[in-house]
């Protein structure tokens, strides 16, 4: 046998455990960043997603769209402004959100797992009621953003049943006033409700960094108190993230982890190496 057949046999019997001890459990996966820009990215990760329904993982797949969401912002003349990590958002921001999230993404990766072998079903927040929602705490500065309340876990549980959900973090309230919704945050309320196995965030970073400027300061692991005790220092787009791995921690999921979307199979190593690759959060 030669040396790449030695390699390839070793990587399969490692993942073995792995897929033995994830059969049947439930894995949320909040899909962004470069990972959606970049065709071979997009790629894999449809592939990956497929492979985790195939050897009996249930994959639930939430959705942002940031960077193409300020794409259209800039074709459309519209201000791009962030706050905490969130994304500043008045009337129009909604609208253009919701048209990127729903009208284009979404369908986009429903197509592609589709095409690659496993049914998945598109739905947004007002599908099935699925998100309850209210206007976020800090609604002065961040404007129509909103903070998911309740996920209806009976409409995910039916579908995830025989499909693959694939989940557009938007949503409306019981007054019909459309939110977005951060998608970090949307992860970590369904990985919650559904006391996902694990609640896995792809980013555009090695992971969370201990000195955001060194990527060598990776913090590969550390508890839901470790995070909470530090979270009001963090700044930017990892504040969200971590925030919602606490909040999937604490309702009951087993683990979080955030990972390189800039990886090809990221989801894959971090699920099926004894390695593993960027941040967990245990309880």
């Amino acid at each position: 046998m030669s040396r790449l057949e030695d390699s390839n046999v070793a990587v399969l019997l490692e993942a073995l455990p792995y897929i033995r001890e994830f059969q049947g459990r439930t894995v949320v996966i909040k899909y962004g960043g470069a990972a959606m820009l970049d065709e071979d990215l997009r790629e894999a990760f449809a592939k990956d997603v497929v492979l985790l329904k195939y050897v009996g993982l249930n994959p639930v797949v939430v959705h942002g769209g940031g960077p193409e969401i300020t794409r259209y912002m800039d074709r459309l003349g519209l201000e791009v402004k962030f706050h905490e990590g969130l994304r500043v958002s008045d009337a129009d921001t909604v609208e253009v959100a919701k048209m990127v999230l729903v009208g284009k993404l979404n369908s986009e990766i429903v197509q592609r797992l589709n095409r690659h072998g496993q049914p998945a079903v598109g739905l947004a927040g007002e599908d099935g009621t699925l998100f309850e929602v209210s206007p976020a705490a800090n609604a002065e500065q961040v404007g129509f953003v909103g903070s998911v309340d309740r996920v209806d876990v009976d409409v995910l549980n039916h579908i995830a049943a025989d499909y693959i959900p694939v989940i557009a973090s938007s949503a409306s309230d019981r007054e019909g006033q459309s939110y977005n919704v951060n998608a970090d945050e949307a992860a970590g309320k369904v990985a919650a409700a559904l006391g996902a196995h694990k609640a896995i965030f792809l980013t555009d970073v090695v992971g969370w960094l201990a000195d955001a400027g060194d990527e060598g300061s990776l913090v590969s692991r550390a508890t839901v108190e470790e995070v909470e005790a530090r979270l009001a220092a963090i700044d930017g787009g990892m504040r969200p993230k971590l925030q919602a791995c606490v909040d999937a921690i604490r309702g009951g999921a087993q683990s979080a982890h955030i990972i390189d979307g800039r990886t090809p199979h990221s989801l894959l190593l971090e699920l099926f190496t004894d390695a593993g690759i960027g941040t967990m959060v245990t309880p």
